[in-house]
């Protein structure tokens, strides 16, 4: 597919940037001249009712500057001051740049907990979705001020892939120094040979990748960690692009027929999704609901309070539940927007009394997006 199609018509894009986009090379201060400019895309992908996201490095490396931490190799307890230091130049060298295209910019910071953990998972993506909608550019970073070694994503291009798989984005732009994959590395090997397209991650694939690109001195990532992103993004139904950033509007330049690597997803996001909540969930119980709520499900709506007959089991807003109708057939499984004490308060209650009954109202017992019907219809044992 060629580049201007394959960018302007994604739905949902991911853009992430290494700190060596960020941070300008000699003064170690934020790259505003490069950022406006990124800006300009950012304002014109926008501009055309495309959604996007920022993964964005660079607060450790702009809070080195502001602390004076010059040696080469910090350590953890420097990492995380520097960070602490540096996330606040990083944001408000965004708004700086984002404000004169009218977009705002709005900060998250992410552990891996926020991705792995079922409920957290939930609410990060509830507050992502909403920013989106809202046309607000959401600034996403790893929280290295309480990152440890042993729980962290450790770079940004994992990260990236897991927000992708999230957001349920169709497209990964991974913005690096090099364009794209290469037989060897181009800048030490002038027979290496440009890979345009990767079909499959295969192991052939994956041992082109060299060690970590230290050249730049601000990095933690290198082409072996871009292929592990884009294998997280491929599994998530999403299509990965990894290019040269550094050229000013490189979105722009991707879309003009500046050279890049796309990694292709082997399905789509929503199948992704729904294939983990049928298969890689455990169910903590079951919601029973009546055939009016049955032939809704089976339509493709959510599964309202008012159709559910009973609560089964122990749960919790954000756990995996079976759906079974009223002989005890299973009709699928989704994630509970509310807890069993919750869910047994207001069955049979149309939408508008939950408030009253609860004090909140979180919308369906399930959302048609979180549910996964079962193709083979099975009987209960």
């Amino acid at each position: 597919m060629a580049p201007v199609s394959r960018l302007a018509g994604a739905r949902l894009v991911v853009v992430k940037l290494g700190s060596a986009l960020v941070a300008h090379r000699e003064t170690g201060a934020a790259h505003k001249a490069w950022l406006g400019a990124f800006a300009r895309d950012v304002g014109r992908v926008r501009a055309r009712g495309q959604k996007l996201l920022i993964v964005s490095s660079g607060a450790v490396a702009l809070g080195r500057r502001r602390l004076g931490l010059r040696k080469s190799v910090l350590t953890l307890a420097e990492s995380q001051a520097a960070a602490a230091a540096g996330q606040s130049t990083l944001m408000r060298a965004w708004e700086e740049t984002l404000e004169p295209e009218g977009l705002v910019a709005a900060q998250v910071l992410l552990t891996p907990d926020d991705t792995e953990v079922r409920r957290r998972f939930l609410n990060a993506r509830a507050t992502l979705a909403t920013l989106l909608e809202l046309g607000v550019i959401a600034i996403i970073n790893e929280n290295d001020t309480v990152a440890t070694d042993e729980l962290r994503y450790g770079d940004n291009d994992r990260l990236a892939a897991r927000v992708a798989q999230m957001v349920g984005a169709d497209l990964l732009v991974l913005l690096s120094d090099v364009d794209g994959l290469y037989t060897g590395d181009p800048r030490l090997d002038s027979s290496a040979r440009h890979i345009p397209f990767v079909g499959e991650l295969s192991t052939e694939i994956e041992a082109l990748a060299g060690g970590p690109n230290v050249r730049l001195g601000v990095g933690s990532g290198g082409m072996a960690t871009k292929l592990a992103a884009a294998r997280i993004a491929a599994a998530a139904g999403c299509a990965t692009m990894i290019a040269l950033g550094e050229t000013m509007e490189p979105l722009a330049a991707l879309e003009a027929g500046a050279p890049f690597t796309i990694f292709e997803a082997s399905t789509t996001p929503v199948a992704a999704y729904k294939a983990w909540i049928a298969g890689a969930l455990a169910p903590q119980g079951a919601l029973i609901a009546d055939d009016g709520a049955v032939a809704a499900l089976r339509a493709g709506k959510s599964l309202l309070a008012a159709g559910v007959l009973a609560v089964v089991g122990r749960f919790f807003k954000g756990d995996a539940v079976v759906v079974r109708d009223a002989t005890g057939s299973e009709i699928g499984r989704g994630l509970s927007r509310y807890d069993h004490s919750e869910a047994a308060q207001i069955l049979g209650r149309r939408s508008q009394a939950i408030a009253a009954a609860l004090g909140f109202n979180a919308g369906p017992l399930i959302h048609a997006d979180d549910l996964a019907l079962t193709r083979q219809v099975t009987r209960s044992s």
